[in-house]
């Protein structure tokens, strides 16, 4: 049973909540990070705005590191993204994981809804970049990229959960959207 509980802790504990939330694409690791966020009052890391430049120009990897290395250095913080690139700074100061590992149909449906809704309403991501539907007729298409990582993700995040360096993170494992909302409500409610 996933749970994540720090009533018992003293306040010092309770003022360095980091949260590192990961999952496939198009399973909501944004949504739940906001989320979390904003109700807990502490800030929320999205990796993508730090590897998204203008017009979705990849950020230099030194850049990318050293944004991700200030945003998660102090304090407390909910972070979203799974770059590896980025893993060996944001994990090792993380306490908890949130592994969002929902079935291949389930995901599909969440980005097929996520994708029209922002490609209709022209939703704004970072950095002015937007997410068009015609993006998603060509290599650059999130649906591609679902496609060609969503095993692998898998995989890696299995694999990468069980090694020494990471064995300090409580690791929460949610299986459906449902889990996932019930533990954040939880977590809200008892303001952890």
């Amino acid at each position: 049973m996933n749970s994540f509980d720090f009533s018992d802790a003293g306040p010092a504990v309770r003022a360095h909540i980091r949260i590192a939330i990961v999952g496939t694409t198009g399973s909501g690791k944004t949504t739940l990070a906001k989320a979390l966020a904003e109700n807990l009052g502490v800030p929320h890391v999205e990796l993508d705005a730090f590897y998204h430049g203008p017009n979705w120009l990849q950020t230099p990897k030194d850049e990318f590191r050293k944004l991700a290395d200030a945003a998660t250095l102090e304090g407390s913080w909910i972070s979203d993204g799974n770059y590896h690139l980025a893993r060996d700074i944001v994990w090792p100061r993380a306490t908890t994981l949130v592994w969002l590992d929902y079935s291949f149909p389930i995901v599909f449906l969440r980005l097929f809804k996520r994708t029209m809704l922002r490609g209709i309403l022209g939703t704004e991501l970072w950095n002015g970049n937007r997410e068009g539907l015609r993006r998603h007729f060509t290599k650059k298409s999130l649906f591609l990229w679902l496609f060609q990582t969503y095993r692998r993700r898998r995989r890696e995040i299995t694999e990468a959960t069980s090694l020494p360096e990471y064995g300090h993170l409580q690791v929460l494992k949610f299986r459906s959207p449902a889990e996932a909302e019930r533990w954040l409500r939880e977590a809200i409610a008892r303001r952890l």
